[in-house]
């Protein structure tokens, strides 16, 4: 998943020439309709995998704004990200994922417009796999790197490639169920910022009715930003809704815990399994 700063983006890439086609054709569908994730809107990630040779196309977009106040001024963000994920089951317990991620930027200066850039962002590429389950209780590893494809100029992205881990440690019920997700970012760039990140963050999610789940997270992440020590925490809260068995449509509202943390984030996706 990451890597981190103001608008997250984190996620995936595939060199493929096939693949890349499907996550073009994936970007496109998120103009016309609703979208979703393996576990949208959530950030904390789950253990669930595919199967093997069984395929995943997630659509999702993310809306943010924040503000703050310096000396006077009045400074305001806005942002986009639209990220197109494909994931393949290449064992029962092993999947690879590829992303590309796509971003608006704007901002604000006391009403006025100051910077307004979009374009790719870093794509990356991600392995998951579960180690261990037993009685609804399981581990996994997800390593990532990322690429440096976003121009770092521009806020785009990174500079350099990057690469990291995540632990992820879930717990099922039948009708609930719990994750935790315990990260290490390597953050290679160009801009300055601390090198070695981490993540922590924990989510839940409840079945209310048939099809539908309720979910919330809370999470906490190391600040890149070398002249601030208050690292950005965040709460969440957002619904997942099943179409059917190969379809998923979520929504998501990302609020912030303290002033690093980006304001309000709109978190929509579509998934589809197949």
């Amino acid at each position: 998943m990451l890597v981190l700063n103001e608008i997250k983006s984190q996620y995936e890439v595939t060199t493929v020439k096939g693949i890349y086609s499907v996550c073009i054709i994936a970007a496109l569908t998120l103009f016309f309709s609703v979208k979703a994730e393996a576990y949208h809107p959530l950030i904390t990630d789950d253990t669930g995998t595919q199967g093997k040779g069984k395929s995943q196309v997630e659509v999702q977009a993310e809306f943010t704004k924040d503000r703050s106040d310096s000396d006077g001024v009045v400074n305001k963000s806005k942002g986009s990200l639209f990220t197109a994920v494909y994931s393949y089951g290449l064992t029962e317990n092993l999947d690879i994922i590829f992303g590309m991620p796509y971003q608006f930027n704007r901002s604000y200066e006391d009403g006025a417009l100051t910077e307004k850039h979009s374009g790719i962002s870093d794509i990356s590429l991600e392995m998951k796999w579960r180690f261990y389950e037993k009685d609804g209780f399981s581990l996994a590893l997800k390593p990532f790197v990322t690429l440096p494809t976003g121009d770092d100029d521009k806020g785009l992205g990174s500079g350099r490639s990057t690469y990291g881990s995540y632990l992820i440690v879930t717990q099922e019920f039948k009708s609930l169920d719990f994750h935790v997700n315990l990260g290490y970012i390597r953050n290679e760039n160009k801009l300055d910022e601390k090198k070695n990140l981490w993540h922590a963050s924990a989510a839940a999610g409840v079945e209310v009715i048939k099809d539908l789940k309720l979910v919330a997270n809370i999470g906490i992440e190391r600040n890149p930003d070398t002249e601030v020590l208050t690292n950005p925490a965040f709460v969440l809260g957002g619904i997942v809704y099943a179409v059917s068995e190969t379809l998923d449509i979520s929504a998501g509202l990302k609020k912030s815990l303290n002033s690093p943390e980006t304001d309000t984030s709109v978190l929509v996706g579509l998934t589809w399994r197949f």
